[in-house]
């Protein structure tokens, strides 16, 4: 299980953090990733890591974002700097054998519930 906390309303420049929070499995095991969704869009990837710690990042994310995880604490950490309005969404966190935000999770991943992010300018 996948529980998401961390969003709320930003101004644009500000920064959020988003913090996803396993139960169940060992995290460190496993890929772990943030996709995205704004209305009327697609869900769309935004940071990955995987077991062995690599990590990967759509270029949009690129400098601002960062993503962490915390095995002991089974967390998953998204810090969100210089936020933009086109990043408003609702922000999933997600568990797979592997994630990478360009490919699709595989029908075995484990989504949470997600949680809202919402920038103005």
């Amino acid at each position: 299980r996948l529980v998401e906390s961390g969003g709320g309303s930003a101004q644009a420049g500000g920064s959020l953090t988003l913090s996803c929070k396993a139960s169940g499995f060992r995290s460190s095991a496993h890929g772990m990733g943030w996709f995205r969704q704004a209305p009327g869009k697609g869900r769309e990837g935004v940071a990955a890591v995987n077991g062995d710690g690599t990590k990967n990042y759509n270029d949009f994310v690129k400098g601002r974002f960062t993503i962490s995880r915390d095995t002991a604490k089974n967390t998953l950490t998204l810090q969100m700097n210089n936020l933009k309005p086109e990043d408003s969404a609702m922000y999933y966190c997600v568990a797979d054998r592997e994630v990478f935000w360009y490919l699709p999770v595989s029908d075995s991943g484990v989504w949470g519930q997600g949680t809202q992010v919402t920038v103005s300018s």
